[in-house]
């Protein structure tokens, strides 16, 4: 996966904007303006791209366990953030989207009923 295709794919859920709330650099995508996914476009650039996803707190144990590109959120909450690191190859295309599935899901779980029958 490369970072056009992660923006597609994000972009193109339910209710889905992208802004640069941080700076010119941090891509970050919202659900019904919640953050469920980011990106360093430099750090892709740079070959060592990324993605921060929301994630179950025990969830995102096991995957930290079980995968060496998986690692605790950067400059996020550790407990409810993974950084998925994409570009080592070790996660397939379809095990990533199910990743991202899961982020935009968790934000909508924690969102009021009325919003998520907004959908």
């Amino acid at each position: 996966m490369n970072i056009e295709d992660f923006r597609n794919y994000c972009i193109n859920k339910k209710a889905v904007t992208e802004h640069f709330p941080f700076d010119n650099d941090t891509l970050v995508f919202k659900v019904l303006g919640k953050m469920f996914a980011l990106a360093s476009l430099k750090r892709w650039e740079n070959g060592e791209g990324f993605i921060n996803l929301k994630c179950n707190p025990d969830y995102a144990q096991e995957l930290r366990v079980e995968y060496e590109s998986i690692k605790p959120g950067y400059h996020m909450h550790k407990k409810l953030w993974n950084s998925v690191y994409i570009q080592t190859g070790e996660l397939s295309q379809n095990f990533i989207k199910e990743l991202i599935d899961h982020s935009y899901d968790m934000v909508l779980k924690g969102m009021p009923k009325r919003l998520r029958d907004s959908l």
